[in-house]
Protein backbone atom coordinates (compact mmCIF):
# COMPACT_ATOMS: atom_id res chain seq x y z
CA UNK A 1 0.00 0.00 0.00
CA UNK A 2 1.18 3.50 -0.82
CA UNK A 3 0.05 6.40 1.34
CA UNK A 4 0.74 10.09 0.92
CA UNK A 5 -0.55 13.24 -0.69
CA UNK A 6 -1.30 14.10 -4.32
CA UNK A 7 2.27 13.25 -5.33
CA UNK A 8 1.58 9.52 -4.83
CA UNK A 9 -1.58 9.90 -6.94
CA UNK A 10 0.33 11.40 -9.85
CA UNK A 11 -1.66 14.63 -10.05
CA UNK A 12 -0.52 16.59 -13.10
CA UNK A 13 0.80 13.56 -15.00
CA UNK A 14 -0.60 13.43 -18.53
CA UNK A 15 -0.04 9.64 -18.54
CA UNK A 16 -1.92 9.27 -15.22
CA UNK A 17 0.81 7.05 -13.77
CA UNK A 18 2.71 9.29 -11.39
CA UNK A 19 5.86 7.90 -9.86
CA UNK A 20 4.03 5.00 -8.22
CA UNK A 21 2.59 3.68 -11.48
CA UNK A 22 5.98 3.95 -13.17
CA UNK A 23 7.73 2.16 -10.31
CA UNK A 24 5.28 -0.75 -10.25
CA UNK A 25 5.30 -0.98 -14.06
CA UNK A 26 9.09 -1.35 -13.99
CA UNK A 27 9.18 -3.85 -11.12
CA UNK A 28 9.73 -7.32 -12.54
CA UNK A 29 8.67 -9.75 -9.84
CA UNK A 30 8.29 -13.54 -9.95
CA UNK A 31 5.21 -13.17 -7.72
CA UNK A 32 2.29 -10.87 -8.50
CA UNK A 33 2.43 -7.45 -6.87
CA UNK A 34 -0.74 -5.55 -6.12
CA UNK A 35 -0.38 -1.85 -5.53
CA UNK A 36 -3.00 0.12 -3.66
CA UNK A 37 -2.38 3.86 -3.85
CA UNK A 38 -4.21 5.72 -1.08
CA UNK A 39 -3.65 9.49 -1.44
CA UNK A 40 -5.22 12.48 0.29
CA UNK A 41 -4.44 15.76 -1.50
CA UNK A 42 -3.02 18.47 0.70
CA UNK A 43 -2.18 16.06 3.49
CA UNK A 44 0.59 16.87 5.94
CA UNK A 45 2.38 14.36 8.16
CA UNK A 46 -0.04 14.88 11.08
CA UNK A 47 -3.08 14.02 8.99
CA UNK A 48 -1.22 11.10 7.43
CA UNK A 49 -0.31 9.78 10.88
CA UNK A 50 -3.97 10.01 11.91
CA UNK A 51 -5.44 8.22 8.90
CA UNK A 52 -2.98 5.73 7.43
CA UNK A 53 -3.77 2.81 9.71
CA UNK A 54 -7.52 3.04 9.16
CA UNK A 55 -6.97 2.90 5.41
CA UNK A 56 -4.21 0.30 5.29
CA UNK A 57 -5.19 -2.31 7.87
CA UNK A 58 -8.57 -3.20 6.28
CA UNK A 59 -6.75 -3.78 2.96
CA UNK A 60 -4.12 -6.11 4.40
CA UNK A 61 -4.22 -9.69 3.20
CA UNK A 62 -4.06 -12.23 6.01
CA UNK A 63 -1.65 -14.49 4.12
CA UNK A 64 0.07 -11.74 2.15
CA UNK A 65 3.41 -10.00 2.50
CA UNK A 66 1.89 -6.60 3.28
CA UNK A 67 4.21 -3.65 2.82
CA UNK A 68 3.82 0.08 3.26
CA UNK A 69 5.29 2.81 1.06
CA UNK A 70 5.09 6.28 2.56
CA UNK A 71 5.29 9.10 0.02
CA UNK A 72 5.98 12.27 1.96
CA UNK A 73 5.16 15.62 0.46
CA UNK A 74 5.94 19.06 1.82
CA UNK A 75 2.55 20.22 3.07
CA UNK A 76 4.07 20.31 6.57
CA UNK A 77 5.71 23.55 5.48
CA UNK A 78 2.40 24.96 4.21
CA UNK A 79 0.63 24.01 7.45
CA UNK A 80 3.49 25.22 9.66
CA UNK A 81 4.15 21.82 11.18
CA UNK A 82 7.44 22.07 13.08
CA UNK A 83 10.37 19.81 12.17
CA UNK A 84 10.11 18.21 15.61
CA UNK A 85 6.43 17.40 15.06
CA UNK A 86 7.06 16.21 11.47
CA UNK A 87 9.77 13.86 12.76
CA UNK A 88 7.46 12.57 15.49
CA UNK A 89 4.62 12.00 13.02
CA UNK A 90 6.82 9.89 10.74
CA UNK A 91 8.32 8.05 13.72
CA UNK A 92 4.84 7.14 14.96
CA UNK A 93 3.83 5.81 11.52
CA UNK A 94 6.99 3.73 11.20
CA UNK A 95 6.77 2.38 14.73
CA UNK A 96 3.13 1.38 14.34
CA UNK A 97 3.84 -0.24 10.96
CA UNK A 98 6.59 -2.25 12.64
CA UNK A 99 4.18 -3.36 15.37
CA UNK A 100 1.80 -4.43 12.58
CA UNK A 101 4.65 -6.46 11.00
CA UNK A 102 4.74 -4.30 7.85
CA UNK A 103 8.00 -3.52 6.13
CA UNK A 104 8.13 0.15 5.20
CA UNK A 105 9.82 2.23 2.52
CA UNK A 106 9.86 6.04 2.65
CA UNK A 107 10.07 8.47 -0.27
CA UNK A 108 10.89 12.02 0.76
CA UNK A 109 9.50 15.33 -0.49
CA UNK A 110 10.72 16.70 -3.82
CA UNK A 111 11.71 20.33 -4.52
CA UNK A 112 9.23 23.16 -4.96
CA UNK A 113 9.88 26.66 -6.19
CA UNK A 114 7.42 28.41 -3.88
CA UNK A 115 9.12 27.68 -0.54
CA UNK A 116 12.65 28.40 0.67
CA UNK A 117 15.10 25.69 -0.31
CA UNK A 118 16.53 25.42 3.20
CA UNK A 119 13.08 24.53 4.60
CA UNK A 120 12.67 21.65 2.14
CA UNK A 121 16.23 20.48 2.66
CA UNK A 122 15.75 20.50 6.43
CA UNK A 123 12.44 18.63 6.13
CA UNK A 124 13.96 15.98 3.88
CA UNK A 125 16.96 15.59 6.20
CA UNK A 126 14.66 15.25 9.23
CA UNK A 127 12.59 12.54 7.56
CA UNK A 128 15.73 10.74 6.42
CA UNK A 129 17.14 10.74 9.95
CA UNK A 130 13.95 9.23 11.38
CA UNK A 131 13.90 6.50 8.73
CA UNK A 132 17.59 5.69 9.10
CA UNK A 133 17.33 5.43 12.89
CA UNK A 134 14.71 2.73 12.35
CA UNK A 135 16.56 0.92 9.57
CA UNK A 136 13.92 1.90 7.01
CA UNK A 137 14.95 2.66 3.41
CA UNK A 138 14.60 6.36 2.56
CA UNK A 139 14.75 7.90 -0.90
CA UNK A 140 15.92 11.50 -0.83
CA UNK A 141 14.23 13.19 -3.78
CA UNK A 142 14.92 16.76 -2.73
CA UNK A 143 18.71 16.97 -3.02
CA UNK A 144 19.12 15.11 -6.35
CA UNK A 145 16.36 17.17 -8.00
CA UNK A 146 16.92 20.62 -6.46
CA UNK A 147 19.11 21.78 -9.35
CA UNK A 148 17.95 19.31 -12.00
CA UNK A 149 17.05 21.13 -15.24
CA UNK A 150 14.14 18.88 -16.23
CA UNK A 151 12.66 19.06 -12.74
CA UNK A 152 12.92 22.85 -12.81
CA UNK A 153 11.14 22.92 -16.19
CA UNK A 154 8.32 20.71 -14.89
CA UNK A 155 7.92 22.92 -11.83
CA UNK A 156 8.13 26.25 -13.66
CA UNK A 157 4.48 27.21 -13.10
CA UNK A 158 4.23 29.56 -10.11
CA UNK A 159 3.03 27.69 -7.05
CA UNK A 160 3.40 24.26 -8.68
CA UNK A 161 3.27 21.47 -6.11
CA UNK A 162 3.26 18.49 -8.47
CA UNK A 163 5.46 17.89 -11.51
CA UNK A 164 4.44 16.89 -14.99
CA UNK A 165 5.21 13.67 -16.84
CA UNK A 166 9.00 14.05 -16.95
CA UNK A 167 9.18 14.97 -13.27
CA UNK A 168 7.27 11.86 -12.25
CA UNK A 169 9.69 9.86 -14.38
CA UNK A 170 12.58 11.37 -12.43
CA UNK A 171 10.93 10.52 -9.11
CA UNK A 172 10.35 6.94 -10.29
CA UNK A 173 13.98 6.65 -11.40
CA UNK A 174 15.17 7.75 -7.95
CA UNK A 175 12.94 5.19 -6.22
CA UNK A 176 13.95 2.38 -8.57
CA UNK A 177 17.67 3.13 -8.14
CA UNK A 178 17.71 3.66 -4.37
CA UNK A 179 16.85 0.37 -2.75
CA UNK A 180 13.42 -0.49 -4.16
CA UNK A 181 14.28 -3.92 -5.57
CA UNK A 182 16.40 -4.81 -2.57
CA UNK A 183 13.53 -3.85 -0.23
CA UNK A 184 11.21 -6.16 -2.17
CA UNK A 185 13.78 -8.96 -2.02
CA UNK A 186 14.19 -8.99 -5.80
CA UNK A 187 17.99 -8.61 -5.86
CA UNK A 188 20.75 -10.84 -4.64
Amino acid sequence: MVVGDELVAGRGDARAMGWTGRVFARTDSPIPLTSMVLPVPGEDSARLADRWEGEVVPRMGHDADNRLVIGLGSHDIDHQVSLVRARLNLANILDQATRSHMLTFVVGPPPRNDVPANQLSDLSNAYQDVAQRRGVPYVDTYHPLAQHDQWQTDMSDPGAYTPQQAGYGLLAWLVLHNGWHHWLGLTA
